[in-house]
């Protein structure tokens, strides 16, 4: 019985862990999901736009019904700044990922996504909103990760190499597709890295809309909604064949139900819970193995060609994550062992102030006291 109990305390521990596993997994079913409807030849504009739509429909009944009754009011800065993160985080960066995963390889943006804290790291000290601190150990740490995935990026786009003798099942019977070998590979990795860019600046929105509009399932809904708008307004803009968005019971059907529902709700709920339960950092370290899975299962199931240049970029790149969660990691953990100190000083000085206060107010009675004597 003890040792029942205990397993059962070990799992209840581990739900975070297998939680963001999963994350992992969905993650990689949504590349697959993405490479289908690639090699189908869908409109990957029409298939963001549709991803959206099928997104609202799932979350904005969930957001009703689980936060009825606990919204805040919404005020235009709540709109505006929901307008901005669908942009920022979904059209703009979904868009600019698909079209660089249809020039390149299912790997090469999973990839490019570590990339994502360096480049938020870098933004933050341009725009003078993180100091560097490079004398610390926690700025050379965030430095030497950002330089890793940077140098990683480069290798990963510039260099081939040989290609690593990986087993394929062949099961979907995908053809390379004729992009990859016509060389417009420098312009996926300008996608790419737009796309980390768009996230990165999602993710410093998102922080405040998270602040003035604390309900995780209804802001959820309002980014998934103008995203919608957007990514359909965008596509009825660039694709004139009505043919082109009629979804029949094929895989392009699939994509979309997947990539919305899965994809966009139930994997979003789950990083939501982890980060609220662990925080951002925990969530991030699982980054790389979501890359471990895309470089497997385009190999074995999409038979895609793994090269050295893309297993090394990849790995510096990792490393490089590593770096700078491991340098954010040190630097909360001195934050927060400021915070008591200062605390602490600011009660003294409450006290003190009160104290002076209490003797000034018995002095002045004592004069007072002393003057109706007189």
């Amino acid at each position: 019985m003890e040792c029942f109990r205990r397993f059962c305390n070990m799992i209840h521990g581990m739900k975070p862990v297998l939680a963001m596993v999963l994350v992992q997994i969905i993650s990689t079913g949504m590349t697959i999901a993405y490479k289908l409807a690639i090699n189908d030849e869908m409109n990957l504009r029409i298939l963001i736009a549709y991803r959206s739509i099928f997104a609202t429909l799932f979350i904005v009944p969930i957001a009703f019904l689980v936060e009825r009754g606990a919204r805040p009011k919404l005020t235009w800065t709540i709109l505006f700044q929901s307008f901005l993160c669908a942009l920022f985080g979904f059209s703009l960066s979904q868009n600019m990922y698909i079209e660089s995963m249809d020039m390149t390889s299912a790997t090469f943006p999973a990839a490019m996504t570590n990339l994502i804290p360096a480049i938020t790291f870098t933004k933050a000290v341009i725009f003078r909103l993180e100091k560097l601190r490079f004398r610390s150990l926690e700025g050379r740490l965030k430095v030497g990760g950002t330089a890793l995935g940077i140098g990683g990026a480069m290798f990963l786009t510039f260099y081939r190499g040989f290609e690593l003798p990986i087993w394929s099942s062949g099961l979907l019977h995908i053809e390379p597709h004729l992009k990859h070998v016509s060389g417009i590979k420098p312009l996926g990795a300008i996608l790419s890295i737009g796309s980390c860019v768009s996230y990165s600046i999602w993710l410093i929105i998102q922080t405040k809309l998270s602040q003035s509009y604390p309900c995780y399932y209804s802001s959820t809904a309002l980014i998934v909604s103008m995203a919608a708008i957007q990514s359909t307004g965008f596509a009825l803009c660039t694709v004139r064949d009505w043919s082109q968005w009629k979804l029949g019971w094929n895989v392009r059907l699939f994509s979309v139900i997947y990539s919305g529902v899965v994809a966009s709700g139930v994997m979003m709920t789950l990083i939501a819970w982890c980060v609220k339960v662990r925080g951002p950092l925990f969530a991030s370290v699982f980054s790389p193995l979501g890359l471990v899975l895309v470089a497997l299962t385009g190999s074995v199931l999409l038979n895609e060609k793994l090269h050295l240049g893309c297993v090394l970029g990849g790995v510096l790149i990792a490393i490089g994550l590593y770096f700078v969660l491991w340098g954010k990691a040190r630097e909360m953990k001195r934050l927060a062992r400021l915070m008591p100190v200062t605390n602490s000083t600011d009660s003294e000085a409450q006290s003190e102030a009160s104290t002076s206060n209490a003797n000034d107010d018995d002095n002045h009675d004592t004069i007072k006291n002393g003057e109706d004597a007189i």
